[in-house]
């Protein structure tokens, strides 16, 4: 028997503009990390037929798409990846850890079975996601609600959603995820002139953690349903101390020499077998929650980074299709967040509503403005005012340059310190070729590599 209510579990695929921007320890080596970890396989439990909602960021198909990107991964999963495993092979051996050499053979093999699925594919990534990319966002990620004018929020909104209509078709339903959850209310208008019809907020400092109110949509007065996230159950995944962190999974931080994890989170070298186990035990105990959630009706949505499947939880993909199944077998209607949305009871958005949210800790913008980061939000507005005067006479080199300036990622990696200097440089890098390029001075990389590769700088000439 189906549950009284319903669960739509949302993935948001997105990886900032690292194609072309340096290799390890940081750059496009996490592209390619992530294909073979996470994309490729969640992209294969979707074709299975998985009612998963995909959310795809438009600067990650830019890079997808790249001349010679794909084959840069290919090269990457075939040469590097198979190279370094055999290191740390010999080194196991050599020291005497014949049972941390034989995890690193059988690992080495799951690299080499993510190179056969991208060569069946043809190296398409983007061809595979062309059937399951349902939502979109802004084109580079860019916190809204700190970014300075309307006509920025414009150029971000139209150039995400022209280039997902372009590669993925007209029948984009209006599903757009704001980055990093953050909303505004004064946003709203802008979502409904772009044509967006539904939008995630998290609004767990609102309602409180656990709340019911988070199981029913809300209505902007503008247009766009706002639809909460549940909290309390996406941090039985993605919290401190969630199921990523029991001791049959891999231990993500454990490193060998040449950045393998042959290791488990309890200390013991890592067991297949026991942690797919401990994988099923967990998908069947989350089933469980989200049923108990939803047992007196309304819609819990379920939101999660997709790279956190494969990528940071190695076991995470084979939770998600354990998950799905138990979801079949003990009636918990597991739904596309489109067609829910279709049919779920919504309720007005409050009256007073002044807040500012995220999905950042805390809910607030401090993870993208704050004193750490100061140099990038304040550049960041700077920037955006100056390229929206020059209007038209920017050019599109500048503009390009400025919404990779208004990326979100950068500052999220100093806050969280998780790069070193990459962002700070990468950041820089920019804003110094946006002056260039509103003062004439010539580029070696007019193109940007092939950020939004369909831009068009209408938007920062409406009134």
């Amino acid at each position: 028997m189906s549950s009284p209510g319903r669960v739509a579990l949302v993935l948001h695929t997105h990886m900032p503009y690292v194609e072309g921007y340096g290799t390890w320890p940081f750059g496009e080596e996490w592209l390619w990390e992530a294909v073979a970890t996470s994309y490729l396989p969640l992209l294969e439990l979707l074709d299975a037929g998985a009612p998963l909602t995909l959310s795809v960021t438009p600067v990650l198909c830019d890079q997808l798409e790249a001349p010679g990107a794909m084959d840069r991964c290919a090269a990457f999963l075939r040469e590097v990846r198979s190279a370094s495993h055999r290191l740390d092979i010999e080194g196991s051996r050599a020291s005497g850890r014949p049972d941390l050499a034989a995890e690193l053979e059988r690992a080495a093999l799951e690299y080499d079975a993510a190179l056969a699925q991208l060569e069946a594919i043809g190296r398409d990534v983007v061809g595979l996601l062309h059937r399951h990319a349902a939502w979109t966002s802004s084109a580079t990620h860019a916190v809204l609600p700190l970014v300075a004018t309307d006509a920025g929020v414009r150029l971000q909104l139209h150039a995400g959603i022209a280039s997902h209509r372009a590669r993925f078709g007209e029948e984009w339903s209006g599903g757009f995820w704001l980055p990093e959850c953050a909303h505004a209310a004064w946003l709203d208008p802008l979502l409904e002139e772009a044509g967006v019809h539904a939008t995630c907020v998290e609004l767990t400092d609102v309602f409180g953690r656990g709340d019911a109110r988070h199981l029913t949509p809300l209505r902007s007065p503008a247009g766009p349903l706002l639809v909460p996230l549940d909290r309390a159950l996406t941090d039985l995944v993605w919290g401190r101390g969630g199921y990523p962190a029991g001791g049959a999974y891999r231990d993500y931080h454990h490193r060998t020499t040449h950045d393998h994890h042959p290791w488990a989170n309890d200390g013991e070298v890592y067991d297949d077998a026991r942690a797919s186990a401990q994988a099923r035990t967990d998908a069947a105990d989350f089933a469980a929650r989200c049923a108990a959630r939803v047992r007196d009706g309304g819609l819990c949505v379920l939101a999660f980074d997709t790279e956190l499947f494969g990528h940071w939880w190695h076991e995470g993909p084979r939770f998600l299709g354990a998950f799905v199944e138990e979801a079949e077998r003990t009636g918990l209607e597991l739904v596309h967040l489109d067609a829910a949305l279709a049919e779920a009871p919504t309720a007005p958005l409050p009256g007073d509503w002044p807040h500012v949210t995220t999905w950042g800790e805390p809910r607030t913008l401090h993870t993208w403005s704050n004193p750490r980061v100061a140099e990038i939000a304040d550049a960041q507005r700077a920037a955006e005012l100056r390229v929206v005067a020059a209007g038209r006479a920017a050019g599109e080199r500048a503009v390009r340059e400025l919404l990779a300036v208004q990326a979100s990622d950068w500052a999220f990696l100093m806050t969280r310190e998780l790069a070193g200097d990459y962002p700070l440089k990468r950041f820089r890098g920019h804003l110094a070729a946006l002056d260039g390029a509103l003062g004439a001075v010539p580029s070696p990389d007019p193109q940007v590599r092939n950020l939004a590769p369909r831009l068009s700088i209408a938007p920062l000439l409406e009134p």
